[in-house]
């Protein structure tokens, strides 16, 4: 079907996906923006997955410092190349991703850097709660993984609504799925510190980092 010029751009402005694909997407999806928008993010999700192996050891080190100096965060963002790390799009993300940081407070980059002991304390947490309101035996499990998810959106980076994107909301994973499939390379947030004025900086206190980078 004949695709709209308008539909492609708001697409990419949604999006930040080559022309191309944003065309390529909406003709699939037979012109719904909604469904493009869908099939672009698996897009990303599955050239993410392929190139999650792959080592990311260069990248730079993104800044953000708050309205009134009472807030600094630090992102170190991991991509293959040098020539990736120099693009400005990419030096963009690493700042934003620290702007990001500074505004939601994150405890964890991923999900799988949750401590057992931390999940284990949580779900015994949800399922108490989860006892008391009366629902079947049956049902009690479903709830307790919704609300773990709630948990995971709130404490990881990764599963937290990216603050730029109000307008099409979306992880911040799938924010990095997306700029992994632009770009080709794998790319990684490694590490994060969040300094606050007067809050203490012992060790884990201010710098996050993730196992699986």
């Amino acid at each position: 079907m004949s695709v709209s010029a308008e539909a492609v751009k708001k697409l990419r402005e949604m999006t930040g996906a080559p022309m191309m694909e944003c065309r390529s997407a909406l003709e699939e999806a037979g012109g719904d923006l909604d469904k493009a928008f869908t099939i672009l993010r698996k897009r990303g999700k599955a050239a993410a997955a392929k190139k999650a192996g792959r080592t990311a050891s260069q990248g730079l080190i993104g800044a953000y410092v708050h309205q009134g100096s009472q807030i600094a965060v630090l992102v170190e963002l991991n991509c293959e190349s040098d020539f990736v790390a120099r693009n400005q799009e990419f030096q963009e993300l690493a700042h934003d991703l620290a702007m990001h940081v500074c505004a939601t407070d994150p405890k964890y980059i991923r999900k799988e850097d949750v401590e057992p002991e931390v999940l284990e304390r949580e779900k015994s947490i949800l399922k108490e709660q989860a006892a008391g309101s009366g629902k079947p035996a049956a049902v009690l499990d479903k709830i307790v993984e919704g609300r773990l998810g709630k948990f995971y959106e709130e404490n990881c980076l990764y599963e937290q609504h990216f603050i730029k994107e109000q307008s099409s909301p979306q992880s911040v994973g799938d924010l990095i799925a997306s700029k992994i499939a632009k770009f080709g390379e794998n790319i990684t947030v490694r590490r994060f510190a969040r300094f606050k004025v007067g809050e203490s900086v012992a060790g884990s206190d201010f710098e996050r980092s993730s196992s699986t980078s």
